[in-house]
């Protein structure tokens, strides 16, 4: 089949290589606008559109679908389906049925659980064992067409979000080569969703990423994991806020107050609304990440100091 992909960031890249190593010809790569960012704030090619450029593949870069312009592209393309894998943008529904065979979408969940924006955060946050990948056609719903595959991971007990999104990336990737397979064989067709078993992953912000310690040990260690490394949880201390990489559980640590610090030699833990927390590594603004040892040497911090305070 002729195909157009459609992606923009990094876990976006296993799912272009593979298609392009398939029996398939990608004809187009359409992905979000060049941005800025970096340090010097340069104009950068998204990651899915170096992989194109590398490969010689025509790139499209619409600020937005709705333009004629843009619909207009991938008209002439005449792609036969159009893979999906984190665009960051809706398709309009006039173009849903450009191609013969749709839009098919890996979305990291186990559909219908976790639809929306961040699904892995989600899972992560929630305490889920398990989560996954599906293959669905795009409908005008948000993550709601009918599902052509799944497949199952296990969440570790020490995952980050930007780790088990790795593994998703790579396994989805595959995923999706078979379900564009077996679509262009006609052997396979997409089941609707279950109206069970819904929820939704709302977007997460940096607002939402700030880390609450009246909260129980197991909640807060799952927070911060889902929240690394983008947008990376906080907390205010002081005037600042610092960045907190994965923490451990301690439950035989002394009982702390929530927020309340103990700090020692070669650690600091952190009360929550259950056991202490031994905190990983800690980033002050315009610093490099760095043990909570050092960072509290460092700055002085002594025992009893409250650790997320309003700001």
């Amino acid at each position: 089949m002729r195909l157009l992909f459609a992606g923009t960031p990094e876990p976006a890249v296993p799912a272009l290589r593979a298609l392009l190593d398939s029996e398939h010809e990608v004809v187009g790569v359409l992905t979000r606008p060049d941005a800025r960012s970096g340090r010097g704030r340069g104009v950068r090619r998204s990651p899915v559109g170096l992989i194109a450029d590398e490969a010689g593949i025509p790139v499209l870069t619409p600020a937005t679908l709705r333009d004629p312009e843009a619909r207009a592209a991938i008209v002439d393309l005449a792609p036969d389906c159009c893979p999906v894998v984190a665009y960051g943008g809706m398709i309009p529904p006039d173009l849903l049925d450009v191609p013969a065979h749709g839009w098919i979408n890996v979305h990291f969940s186990l559909l219908p659980a976790w639809r929306g924006a961040a699904p892995v955060q989600a899972a992560l946050a929630a305490g889920d064992e398990v989560t996954g990948a599906s293959t669905f056609r795009i409908e005008e719903g948000l993550d709601t067409g009918p599902v052509f595959g799944v497949l199952t991971e296990r969440i570790r007990p020490d995952d980050t979000a930007t780790a088990l999104l790795a593994r998703l990336a790579e396994h989805g990737a595959e995923l999706l080569t078979r379900t564009v397979d077996g679509v262009a064989a006609g052997a396979l067709q997409a089941r609707p969703q279950s109206p069970d078993g819904v929820s939704h992953a709302a977007k997460v912000t940096v607002d939402g990423a700030r880390v609450r310690f009246d909260r129980p040990a197991g909640a807060v260690d799952r927070h911060i994991r889902a929240m690394t490394d983008a947008p990376g949880a906080w907390v205010p201390f002081g005037a600042a806020r610092l960045k907190l990489g994965p923490a451990v559980v301690d439950a035989e640590a002394e009982a702390l107050a929530p927020g309340e610090l103990r700090v020692s030699k070669r650690a600091v833990h952190v009360g929550t609304a259950t056991a202490p927390l031994r905190l990983g590594t800690v980033q002050p603004p315009g610093k490099k990440p760095m043990p909570a040892a050092d960072w509290a040497r460092g700055a002085r911090v002594e025992s009893g100091a409250i650790l997320g305070g309003d700001q």
